[in-house]
């Protein structure tokens, strides 16, 4: 153990940094909100300054406010983002610089996962992009030559009982020490910066003194807000697949989503099951969730609300847990104890003990035949006995005062362990296990704010732990995953069964391979695990409508030998175990109308389909407008709201977005906003509380002019 330095200024913590280091820093921060961002800006603007220096960064998802872009998203977002992130957020230097191209030549970034999108144009981060399954990273960390790693940290208590959390991120640096050490490599500078906004988390994140691995606590002003992502809104097409979907959890089973909207109108979905049930079935009914593969929710899923309820398994600790647990559904508790999962999942026992249970305890081996210290401390751990118990000879002390013969294989010794033990409940289950956490201002006041079971239920573990079946426990994870349903997203499919999640067809890449893959293998290696890849049929592109389910894609993220289901606003495909001519009709079945005939030609000249293969007539009804109908009555109703979690505009940017809106897509679609303007200018009402909001109220100029106009017609058609 080395003795933590305590700093409160960031320069002084910097030179220490380059002191340790020497020439060439090679920074290891995480993904995510857990980057120290002053620090990792003043290291940065010290060693650009000084080129006799180099700094490598290692790290993943770096975060950024959003730039607006042309003048009318300028007059929307800018007001909201000030709001939403404050004026004074401390957005990542490196980011804008590779944005840019403009990296100083002794800075290099290393990222394995964009922020979605962001980095396409950066020649320099799409060559200095690493592809790596997050499992891997530690791993392949190791030969990198890390000599410091930094992150923030949370803090409870005072001088000898402070306590530090690497909070939202202890997914890869509890790995990576570890993997370091084993090959004998010294163990990187560690920085810890103190945060009085994230959430002090536990299991493995709880880290104690940080002796072991902090040199450095840095507690200093001003605090770095957390990156909180705004709430998002849900169209038809996403509430479509997210219905679909629901159909395929399982009551007492796994789940692991990631985020967005799809997302969202999943964990909606579930909530609408369990709550109003009458009224999800007749949804289910209506939008035709089944028709596909009518015997899926059956054989896979259900429709009933969940009365053993869900356990979370998920890298990204996200909004959607916490709904589903305030909703009463992410219930199901996994314990870290194969004897005690064997006994719960057999029905031996449950989570409350019983009369008899200490015959079951027994007869699973949670209960030894007879009690050493080890043993007896275990005991009082899980919860079956009391921690005022206590062996004496050849005997056991219970807690009130009474003893038993210290022998379990004794039938006398269980019947009298038996009338202690009834009525105590079982500690140390959990009912989420999670690598990070990234969400809305919302998530992180709710895990700030954790207590009692809803707190110790929670365990944050590193990313090893979470994605992939635990080395040497192998049983224990399969059992605490059973009916694992893994939910992602991928941007498009091939019609056999291959997806592109992270990257366009040339390799440039849109955000990273990061878990999917991972989720993807493991939900191969359950028996009863499902993987479950979501996308919209369709995409505009450029103006052109373009379908998302292709014959062929020059770039895969997950190969056509591990398809399994896929899920559109059309309808969900099985394609586990299936003939290639099975894959194609059925990923072709569940794409847009328009794209039938392509898609089936296609098959045909690769000799996948029959010749004579006549597209079903029922087909026909996979179009945007057959959609909306068929969800209207439900929006009607209330049951399907735009923003399903509260939204973070107010009413008047919500008055406002569904005119930008319309006016976005006309825009999409023409070939300049001078060309759409005499369409879209109507005649009607001018909003002036509306204008006003956009900086329009009192136009200067012939382009302001212009752009109320334009503005005023889109509202009117959209009013």
């Amino acid at each position: 153990m080395r003795r933590i330095s305590h700093i409160e200024n960031i320069g002084e913590c910097v030179e220490r940094i380059l002191e340790s280091c020497g020439q060439h820093v090679v920074l290891a921060i995480p993904l995510g909100i857990g980057k120290p961002n002053h620090l990792v800006n003043a290291l940065y603007r010290r060693i650009a300054a000084d080129a006799s220096r180099q700094l490598t960064i290692h790290t993943a998802l770096s975060l950024a406010v959003p730039k607006p872009g042309s003048d009318i998203e300028r007059r929307f977002a800018g007001p909201f983002l000030e709001r939403h992130f404050g004026s004074d957020y401390p957005d990542l230097d490196y980011v804008a610089a590779m944005r840019g191209n403009a990296l100083p030549a002794n800075i290099r970034v290393h990222e394995f996962y964009f922020q979605s999108g962001a980095m396409l144009g950066s020649t320099q981060a799409q060559r200095d992009y690493v592809s790596l399954n997050y499992t891997a990273v530690a791993r392949d960390l190791v030969d990198a030559g890390i000599n410091v790693i930094a992150q923030l940290v949370a803090r409870r208590g005072q001088g000898d009982q402070v306590r530090y959390s690497l909070g939202c991120n202890p997914d890869v640096t509890l790995d990576l020490i570890d993997f370091m050490r084993e090959a004998g490599l010294p163990r990187p500078l560690g920085v810890g910066v103190v945060s009085e906004e994230l959430p002090f988390l536990g299991g493995d994140a709880d880290v104690g003194a940080a002796d072991a691995l902090f040199d450095i606590i840095l507690c200093t002003t001003p605090q770095q807000p957390l990156f909180a992502l705004p709430h998002g809104k849900v169209d038809d097409v996403e509430y479509a697949i997210g219905l679909h979907a629901s159909t395929l959890v399982r009551d007492a089973g796994t789940l692991q989503i990631g985020i967005g909207a799809l997302s969202d109108a999943l964990v909606a979905a579930l909530i609408l099951r369990h709550e109003r049930n009458d009224r999800y079935r007749q949804l289910i009914e209506t939008l035709g969730a089944g028709s596909v593969a009518p015997d899926l929710a059956e054989r896979i899923g259900g429709l009933a609300p969940f009365t053993s309820g869900l356990h979370g398994s998920s890298e990204m600790v996200m909004d959607g847990f916490m709904h589903l647990r305030r909703h009463g559904i992410l219930t199901r508790r996994v314990y870290q104890d194969l004897p005690v999962q064997e006994a719960l999942d057999a029905g031996a026992i449950g989570e409350t003990l019983r009369a008899g249970d200490a015959r079951a305890l027994r007869a699973f081996d949670v209960l030894p035949p007879r009690l050493d210290a080890k043993s007896l401390r275990h005991l009082v751990a899980i919860g079956v006995l009391d921690g005022r118990s206590a062996i004496e000879g050849n005997r056991l002390r219970l807690a009130d005062g009474s003893e038993v013969a210290n022998d379990f294989d004794d039938e006398q010794s269980l019947a009298a362990l038996d009338r202690h033990i009834e009525g105590r409940t079982l500690l140390g289950g959990y009912y989420l296990q999670g690598g990070f956490c990234l969400g809305t201002h919302a998530l992180y006041e709710w895990l700030a704010n954790l207590e009692g079971e809803d707190y110790a239920g929670l365990e944050m573990s590193r990313i090893s732990e979470v994605n992939r079946l635990q080395l040497g426990h192998e049983r224990l994870a399969v059992l605490q995953r059973r009916n694992a349903r893994f939910f992602n997203t991928c941007m498009l499919a091939t019609a056999l069964g291959a997806a592109a999640s992270d990257a366009t067809e040339d390799g440039r890449v849109v955000s990273g391979v990061g878990g999917q893959f991972n989720f993807v293998a493991l939900a191969n290696a359950l028996v009863d695990g499902r993987s479950i890849l979501m996308l919209r049929a369709t995409r505009r592109a450029h103006g052109r409508l373009e379908s998302n389910i292709r014959w062929n894609y020059g770039h895969t993220t997950i190969p056509r030998h591990l398809r399994d289901i896929y899920i559109t606003e059309y309808g969900i495909a099985d394609l586990r175990g299936k003939t290639d001519e099975e894959c194609a009709i059925s990923m072709i079945s569940i794409s847009d109308a328009q794209f039938h005939r392509q898609l089936v030609d296609e098959a045909i000249r690769a000799h996948k389909l029959a010749a004579d293969f006549v597209i079903p007539a029922a087909w026909a009804a996979n179009t945007a407008a057959q959609l909306q109908a068929r969800l209207k009555p439900a929006r009607d109703q209330g049951l399907l709201l735009d923003y399903p979690f509260g939204s973070d505009f107010n009413d008047i940017e919500l008055r406002l977005l569904g005119g930008l809106g319309w006016l976005k897509a006309a825009m999409a679609k023409a070939s300049g906003w001078h060309r759409i303007a005499a369409t879209v200018i109507a005649p009607g009402a001018r909003d002036g509380e509306l204008l006003a909001r956009m900086g329009l109220a009192r136009p200067t100029s012939l382009k302001e002019r212009l752009l109320a106009r334009m503005l005023t017609g889109a509202l009117n058609r959209t009013r």
